[in-house]
């Protein structure tokens, strides 16, 4: 298919890797040129000037940037995705966003006769290299059912959650178990090293009954190690957590661990940890 992608980070430049891979046309663009032209060498196909030149020539577009202001710009804004899409196509966001701003999103779209899909990404960096991704996806069935192929290029898991919005309130939920699980870990790693035991003794243990975790099996170690170089930093995720906390205020929902951890990451930025992979709750607990 022609397909473009906008938005080259550490996730978007991989994932239009393997559409690329798969034998797609792939148009690329990027807010800083010299990406995209890398990209361009490695991989092939083209590069646009716009997000609108570079959706003209696409029957998908899929977005990956960083927030609810960034999706507005280059879906919304004056150059953006809907400025120079064509009549039946579709846009898949993969940012994560507020669930406010893909219903926003998919109305504009709508009105222009293009589909709309919210499907933000677990499995981080990781993930994206290996084409290893779990995808939590809004919108329209029909829409999901025709887009789904091509995210299985790098994708090893897709689920339609529900309607316009469902996919960022999913990844919402995602986001709250992942700090839940990071600190617990935190905790019991600084809770074996006072009690003066092996932390490799005790995680061969508990890993293979009810305490384990992904988080567990692949970040102990270097969490013991104050090592903290995975990729998504503690700002993104205080960025998730944000976001998820302003819709639990208006939805009731009643956040309280949520709320405690995203103040523990504050923390942990304060000690320099802003770029910090998300293990690096320990650190707060080791100073």
């Amino acid at each position: 298919m022609r397909i473009a992608f906008v938005g080259l980070g550490v996730m978007g430049y991989p994932m239009a890797g393997f559409l690329a891979g798969a034998g797609h046309e792939v148009t690329v663009y990027n807010r800083t040129r010299a990406k995209a032209e890398a990209w361009q060498k490695n991989h092939g196909g083209a590069t646009a000037n716009t997000p609108a030149a570079a959706a003209a020539v696409a029957e998908i577009v899929f977005c990956c940037v960083g927030d609810d202001p960034d999706v507005r710009v280059v879906i919304l804004g004056d150059e953006g995705v809907l400025e120079g899409i064509s009549d039946g196509a579709v846009v898949v966001d993969h940012t994560t966003a507020s669930a406010k701003v893909a219903r926003e999103v998919y109305q504009a779209a709508k009105e222009k006769n293009v589909g709309f899909l919210d499907a933000p990404l677990s499995g981080g960096e990781a993930g994206a290299q290996s084409g290893q991704l779990s995808i939590m996806v809004g919108g329209d069935a029909d829409i999901y059912e025709r887009v789904l192929p091509v995210m299985q290029c790098y994708a090893k898991a897709c689920t339609h959650i529900g309607p316009a919005g469902s996919g960022q309130l999913a990844k919402m939920a995602n986001q709250i178990c992942i700090a839940g699980v990071v600190q617990g870990l935190s905790e019991a790693l600084h809770f074996v090293k006072r009690a003066g035991l092996d932390p490799a003794a005790v995680i061969d243990a508990i890993s293979k009954g009810a305490a384990q975790s992904w988080q567990m099996e692949n970040r102990w170690e270097t969490m013991v190690n104050n090592y903290f170089d995975f990729g998504f930093a503690v700002e993104w995720m205080r960025k998730d957590l944000r976001i998820a906390l302003e819709e639990a205020d208006a939805n009731g929902a009643t956040l309280e661990m949520t709320r405690l951890v995203d103040g523990f990451y504050e923390e942990v930025q304060k000690l320099g940890g802003n770029r910090w992979d998300t293990s690096s709750l320990i650190a707060r607990l080791e100073k």
